[in-house]
């Protein structure tokens, strides 16, 4: 799906609080990836209701940019892609396996979307990512060189090739943290997720935003999963455990009490308004 003029950039740009002129070129492309990371909340409250949310642009403007809520995978890179595009980049959607703590590449489905940038003028393009929703996400994007250490906002990521049956080039994304071992990690480096260069469409992600967001052994139609990164912290609501872990190191960890708790903490710490009738705790 490819952006048309209908699409607001300067409102994207103000939710996100992004300050500057967007041209397709390197800064744009670092500075807007994190600050919409920092600007809108990972969740999963649409799935937990057992409800696919709509992936078509104008809703997703609705809920993440208008409306005081965020989103998982598909709509964040959804509508990244989007505001890419109305910048001037090149966008392609890349559909990826997520392997941490995975024995096998081949065990895990493709049910991640990523991004492929190509910005004018540089020598290859780019892996962006704002839909992770894992402390080993990206904050800012990599180019796509195998084996070179990236360090953007304080994370540390490289891009490695590995052996696999299939005629196209697999690549893994590695994060650098706790060992934790799983495919093709090496040492402190750990294996977030595999993808090749094949092009997605806006129908494949439809398919499997329909899976993920309503099969009951999907893992987020099972629990709450919420999460929100600023320059200090990363902040995750997994069920009732609220985790927070600081950019020194710092972990604490506390188990929340009630749904009225929980919904007062998305409020004021995540930014999100529950929707009436959403059940938080199983």
């Amino acid at each position: 799906m490819v952006c048309t003029g209908k699409f607001d950039l300067d409102g994207y740009l103000r939710r996100i609080g992004w300050e500057g002129e967007p041209r397709a070129d390197p800064g744009t492309l670092r500075g807007v990836h994190l600050a919409h990371l920092r600007g809108i909340p990972f969740e999963n409250l649409d799935a937990l209701r057992r409800v696919a949310p709509s992936l078509e642009l104008g809703d997703l403007v609705a809920k993440l940019v208008d409306g005081p809520r965020g989103g998982y995978c598909y709509e964040h890179n959804t509508l990244f892609a989007a505001a890419l595009e109305a910048s001037g980049f090149r966008v392609t959607r890349l559909a990826a396996r997520v392997v941490v703590g995975a024995d096998r590449v081949e065990s895990r489905p493709r049910t991640h979307m990523a991004l492929l940038v190509e910005v004018p003028g540089e020598p290859g393009p780019y892996l962006a990512d704002v839909g992770f929703g894992a402390i080993g996400a990206l904050l800012e994007p990599v180019p796509l060189v195998a084996g070179a250490e990236f360090e953007g906002a304080g994370r540390r990521h490289r891009l490695v090739t590995v052996e696999h049956p299939g005629p196209l080039e697999l690549w893994v994304l590695q994060a650098y943290g706790e060992e934790k071992g799983g495919v093709a990690s090496d040492g402190p480096w750990q294996a977030q997720y595999a993808f090749t260069l094949e092009p997605f469409e806006h129908a494949d992600f439809e398919v499997v935003n329909w899976h993920i967001g309503t099969n009951p052994r999907s893992p987020f139609t099972q629990r709450l999963y919420v999460q929100s990164v600023n320059a200090d912290r990363h902040l995750l609501l997994h069920g009732r455990t609220l985790t927070e872990t600081r950019t020194d190191g710092a972990v604490r960890e506390r188990e929340l009490t009630d749904e009225g708790e929980a919904r007062r903490l998305l409020e004021e710490e995540f930014g999100i308004v529950v929707p009436d009738g959403s059940a938080l705790f199983g």
